[in-house]
């Protein structure tokens, strides 16, 4: 019975998480701090309790530290938000140092790209949208940033599958 309680969390705090993060990042351009520090914090209470051995959690923390500084050096060269950053942390430490690491950041570059493409758009037909009705968020017309926590949240929920806690938690049905 706690197993399956442990497996059905597992499988739905990581893709409620980055959906809610997606949705506050279009709509608001924040990504809260809550939010990104209860993806990490429901990691490490999850991860043990679905049998995640010790030193894979070290492992995860250390891909973590790595994502972190990568993503500290592009937010102070101002290319990425500091939401996207700390959400970008928080969702790598469920795929630790594993190829499934390597696939989450492949697929949200690649959904960053399809993400930045669609913006630009929108934007450069934003009279005509908005003309036939259709309200567009502040993320569209208001600012010439583009709102990654979609492209993370795209990328996180595409990869999550092959992560070492899923296949953990899958194991249980």
């Amino acid at each position: 019975m706690l197993d399956d309680i442990v497996a059905v969390s597992v499988l739905a705090v990581f893709p409620a998480a980055l959906a809610a993060a997606a949705m506050s990042d279009f709509l608001t351009m924040k990504i809260s701090n809550r939010l990104s520090l209860g993806l990490a914090v429901s990691f490490f209470i999850l991860a043990p309790l679905a049998g995640l051995p010790l030193i894979d959690l070290g492992f995860s923390l250390g891909a973590a530290l790595v994502v972190f500084a990568v993503c500290f050096a592009l937010f102070a060269a101002n290319v990425m938000g500091g939401g996207d950053a700390k959400l970008l942390t928080a969702a790598s430490l469920w795929f630790g140092f594993t190829p499934s690491l390597a696939t989450f950041l492949v697929l949200v570059a690649y959904a960053g790209g399809g993400v930045t493409l669609l913006f630009l758009l929108l934007r450069a037909r934003a009279d005509l949208v908005m003309s036939i009705g259709i309200p567009l968020p502040v993320s569209v017309v208001g600012t010439s940033k583009i709102p990654y926590g979609i492209a993370i949240a795209m990328g996180g929920l595409m990869a999550f599958g092959a992560s070492p806690v899923a296949m953990l938690a899958l194991k249980a049905f």
